[in-house]
């Protein structure tokens, strides 16, 4: 299909960069690859030294301070447990954690891909739905921790 008016208009208003935006592949891919790398390095350093020892990574200070794990209690563990292919360790080291893990690698891929199509997109809006399910998602697991009927989501 040969190439309409509007198509050269939208070409000429992008400029040398490719967007709309002004901003290079580069420069649209740097945080997504940081972030990306962060989080492949945290999990290769969970891998390589275990969380399982008391006071490898320090202590919680909400369960030091309250004697109630945090909703984050358990993560280290759980991702640790992940890294060596324990799946069933994972979830019964920190479930969230382990739902957190995978909607955040989803969203970090599509955010990369977002960016590398050319739009400066952040990792997750603060309008986002799935943003702010797991916020409440994140609450109810840490309340829900703390009653009987959750004593099965201890670490």
């Amino acid at each position: 299909m040969p190439p309409t008016r509007t198509d050269a208009a939208t070409d000429a208003s992008l400029g040398a960069s490719g967007n709309a935006y002004g901003l290079g592949r580069a420069e649209l891919l740097r945080a997504p690859t940081l972030v990306g790398a962060t989080g492949v390095g945290a999990l290769g350093l969970l891998y390589l030294r275990d969380p399982h020892e008391s006071g490898s990574y320090g202590f919680c200070p909400f369960l030091m301070l309250t004697g109630q794990p945090c909703p984050g209690c358990g993560g280290l563990r759980a991702m640790n447990s992940l890294t060596h292919g324990d799946l069933v360790g994972a979830l019964s080291s920190n479930a969230m954690a382990v739902v957190l893990l995978a909607v955040m690698s989803v969203a970090g891929v599509a955010w990369f891909y977002r960016r590398w199509r050319g739009r400066p997109v952040p990792l997750l809006a603060t309008s986002s739905p799935v943003l702010w399910s797991l916020i409440i998602a994140f609450a109810v697991f840490g309340v829900l921790r703390w009653t009987p009927y959750g004593t099965w989501f201890l670490p």
